[in-house]
């Protein structure tokens, strides 16, 4: 039964997941140094964060890339509140990114 529920939970994170994705296509900015903000790469975090689960290799890399937007990402009405949850942190620090602490 624990699996059953394991596994729906797991495709019902990956299907809203790959919703937003698709909701959220224009989010991209560029930021003045030519990184490009995109918070729908958070997505690819999304299970780890939630269920407090190891973040994947894919994960850690997307993170990475996004550090310096992380402070802008946060007010992302899609994904930014994700960056708020408890399990970010412990994210953040598996995969060697600064949680973003923002002013």
């Amino acid at each position: 039964m624990e699996e059953k529920t394991s596994r729906y939970i797991g495709l019902r994170l990956f299907t809203v997941a790959g919703i937003v994705m698709l909701l959220s296509a224009g989010h991209q900015q560029v930021t003045g140094s030519q990184i490009t903000c995109d918070p729908v790469q958070l997505s690819w975090c999304l299970q780890s964060i939630v269920s407090y689960l190891p973040p994947t290799e894919e994960c850690c890399q997307k993170l990475k890339a996004q550090e310096p937007c992380l402070c802008q990402e946060t007010s992302d009405p899609t994904f930014g509140g994700y960056l708020l949850l408890p399990g970010a942190q412990p994210v953040c620090a598996a995969c060697n990114v600064t949680y973003p602490y923002c002013h």
